[in-house]
């Protein structure tokens, strides 16, 4: 039992680079020149599980019959189109790839903990990793800035933060995004491995409750991996699609408004001027 749990959640050891040096964030430290190989060796195995799903899928298309796992795959990707041109309403072509890539690999990552992974001390689920989940949110939040000033202009995007009703409250709530986004993962993540945790030291308090021990991780990790991992991938990636549709946010409007001001203007300069 206990090899399902072989390590306390949240132990994430620092392997140094070139020291162990840090910014102090008061609420947090960054440490710039270590890593955290578990998380890195994990993640790297989810990437490689994702891309060969994908080959996998790719090398076997068959637009007549397709398979179950090439039909779940066009169903997300037709999920994601759908909910793309719902929210945003354009460029699904750029925003497409990003949103549903991140959505497939979260739920390959968080399906990969139904495995016994505390039997490798190297391979821990790697969204319970605070590192892994904010790097994944800051790469969504750069994206998204930098969306935001293509469609806006560089005006246009500064200006975006000053609308009513307090313009420092929208300042805090771009900046919090990606704050928000990563915790939601991690702490959803973090909680399941958790209660695995404690549910195998149970036996080592009460002998007789190793029966219901290992049937509360089976139940639980069932529960756990299937259904909150698939749902943790499906929020993220919903979020990530609403965060580009808040970036185009007003900009019709506002296009409509720089139209109808110099409207009168071109109207009266096709006119030809007449006299009596």
């Amino acid at each position: 039992m206990t090899f399902l749990a072989a390590t306390p959640p949240g132990t994430h050891p620092l392997t140094p680079i070139c020291g162990y040096g840090y910014l102090n964030l008061q609420v947090i430290k960054f440490y710039y020149c270590a890593i955290t190989v578990d998380t890195l060796v994990s993640s790297a195995v989810a990437i490689l599980v994702t891309l060969a799903i994908g080959f996998f899928v790719a090398s076997r298309l068959r637009p007549g019959v397709p398979s179950k796992l090439q039909m779940v795959l066009e169903f997300v990707v037709s999920y994601a189109k759908d909910l793309i041109g719902d929210t945003v309403g354009s460029d699904v072509g750029f925003i497409l790839p990003i949103a549903a890539t991140a959505g497939i690999y979260i739920f390959v990552a968080n399906w990969l903990d139904f495995f016994p992974l505390g039997a490798i001390t190297v391979l821990k689920p790697a969204n319970a990793d605070l590192n892994q989940t904010l790097a994944m949110a800051i790469v969504v939040f750069v994206i998204v800035e930098a969306y935001a000033i293509k469609v806006r202009g560089v005006g246009g995007y500064l200006r975006h933060f000053l609308r009513p009703p307090f313009p420092p409250l929208t300042i805090i709530e771009e900046i919090v995004k990606p704050i928000t986004l990563s915790l939601r993962l991690f702490g959803n993540i973090f909680a399941g491995l958790l209660m695995v945790y404690l549910l195998t030291l149970l036996p080592g308090v009460f002998a007789w409750t190793t029966p219901i021990s290992a049937l509360g991780v089976t139940v639980w990790k069932l529960f756990d991996v299937f259904f909150v991992g698939t749902i943790q991938a499906f929020i993220f990636m919903l979020l990530t699609i609403i965060y580009f549709g808040q970036a185009r946010e007003g900009l019709e409007e506002e296009m409509h408004g720089a139209h109808a001001v110099t409207r009168p203007y071109q109207d009266q300069a096709a006119t030809p001027a007449t006299t009596s």
